[in-house]
């Protein structure tokens, strides 16, 4: 990731929860990005192929009113942050038996940032002192998603 990119992300966990990023942070949140990505895709197109559709739409995606609320706080942070572009180049999947719509495509860099966002608050419930995250809390916050989505 160019170094713009890294930047940004550090600011927006520092806005988001008051947390000190680094470079290696960028690596473990590519990863839980990957996974979590490929995770709604999967389930949404359970529901598209349900529904006799071939192509996943953003409604098939299993998105909470939580994650939608951050999605929701993201935009509104992403107005000064501009980590959005950064997100569109992770927002990535792997193949698929159904492919997802251009509105879901165009949509997912907003979710990843929702789902950064609600990351980053995870963290900070489990471990309210934490300023830095070690691998420790990245594992925790993450076991929680794998728990939730």
């Amino acid at each position: 990731m160019p170094v713009f990119g890294v930047a940004r992300f550090e600011r927006f966990f520092r806005l988001a929860a008051e947390l000190d990023v680094d470079k290696d942070d960028l690596k473990r949140f590519s990863d839980f990005v990957e996974h979590k990505v490929y995770d709604l895709l999967l389930t949404g197109q359970a529901t598209a192929s349900a529904n006799l559709r071939d192509v996943v739409e953003p409604h098939d995606l299993p998105v909470t009113k939580g994650l939608q609320e951050n999605i929701y706080r993201f935009r509104k942070m992403d107005a000064d942050i501009e980590l959005k572009p950064v997100l569109d180049r992770l927002a990535t999947y792997p193949p698929l038996d159904r492919v997802p719509s251009e509105e879901t495509e165009k949509r997912l860099p907003e979710i990843v940032g929702g789902l950064a966002l609600a990351l980053g608050k995870i963290m900070k419930i489990v471990d309210p002192e934490v300023k830095n995250p070690q691998i420790q809390q990245w594992e925790r916050a993450m076991r929680i998603f794998d728990e939730l989505m």
